[in-house]
This record gives C-alpha cells, sequence and structure tokens, in this order.
C-alpha cells in the first residue's frame, strides 16, 4: 500500500505568512493538494491552524518547523505502517493531480525511489519504497530530500514528466498569479 505524505509545516516566511492557507480558485493551497491524493490514505505534517481543511486527511502536528522537512518526514515515517510505500508530496504545489500521482505510484514499480524528472532537474511527488524508508530516520535536518532521492544504494525511477505542476510550488504571492 502506498500513503500520501504531505509536507506542511514550513513557515512561510518568504510568501509573508501561513501561504497554504492562501487561496487559490477560491480553496486554500493545501485542500488542492489533498485533493490530489485523496484516493490514498493520507497524513499532512503541519501546524494544528490547518485541520481544518485537510480532510479527508489526519494531521500530524509538527512543533519544531524549524528542523525542516527530513523533520517532517521521520514524524511522518514514525506514524505509518512500516511495509507501506510512502509518497511525499510538498504543500506548497497546489497544481498537482491525481493523474501525476497515479502514474508516478504505477511507475514505481519494484524501485527504492520514484520522482519525476524535466531536464535533468527533479520534482514532487516522490515515493520511497519501504526498504528506503529505513534510511529516514538517521537523515539529518533540512529542508531537502534529495539526500534520500539520491542515495546511490537504492535503485530509483526517473519518470519523464513534462507537466509543470511536478515543479512548480508557490514561494511568492505572485506565484499564485
Amino acid at each position: 500500500m502506498t500513503h500520501a505524505v504531505i509536507l506542511a509545516a514550513g513557515t512561510g516566511s518568504r510568501f509573508g505568512g501561513q501561504k497554504l492557507l492562501a487561496l487559490l480558485d477560491g480553496k486554500p493551497l493545501i485542500a488542492h493538494v489533498v485533493a490530489a491524493v485523496a484516493h490514498l490514505p493520507t497524513v499532512v505534517v503541519g501546524p494544528p491552524e490547518l485541520e481544518p481543511h485537510i480532510y479527508p486527511a489526519r494531521l500530524i502536528e509538527n512543533l519544531a518547523p524549524e528542523h525542516g522537512m527530513t523533520h517532517s518526514l521521520r514524524l511522518a515515517n514514525a506514524a505509518i505502517d512500516a511495509d507501506d510505500a510512502l509518497l511525499v508530496l510538498l504543500a506548497d504545489m497546489p497544481w498537482m493531480t491525481r493523474d501525476i500521482v497515479d502514474t508516478l505510484i504505477a511507475s514505481a514499480g519494484d524501485a527504492d525511489v520514484c520522482y519525476p524528472i524535466r531536464n535533468g532537474i527533479g520534482g514532487h511527488p516522490v515515493r520511497f519504497s519501504p526498504h528506503a524508508r529505513t534510511k529516514i530516520a538517521a537523515l539529518p535536518d533540512g529542508d531537502s530530500l534529495r539526500t534520500l532521492r539520491d542515495d546511490p544504494t537504492l535503485t530509483r525511477v526517473e519518470l519523464a514528466l513534462e507537466n509543470d505542476a511536478a515543479y512548480r510550488d508557490v514561494d511568492l504571492l505572485v506565484d499564485l498569479a
């Protein structure tokens, strides 16, 4: 089984505040990402103020967002059955679609890591097999999952994907235009 993990603990400092509650097409950004994975068991790792906007996902509170994305990933990893794969998404990518999610899961096969790639640049989401998950606890704090994604001891599938949603995030208010 694959569990979706939406990393949503960032402070939104470049945005000027809690960007995940900013509206896009009348819905908070976080709600768009949750909708793309609503068919999967899903956890959102973030602050409590997101909870009203993430149904049917469940919230795992991250009370130390300053430790970065890998800390959030460790929290989710500890809360999900070790035999399941994790599909890791970033909450500030509201253009994510179910089609991208399903294509990536179907393409992963037996690989430890699967992610979209375009012009040599990796995108999101990233799927980690149960074997790859055994390395999550040892990841250092920080804001990059590349250490695990690029681990040379893991097998990987790089999925050629042209859809901008796999590479496009929101950092500033102008990014919503």
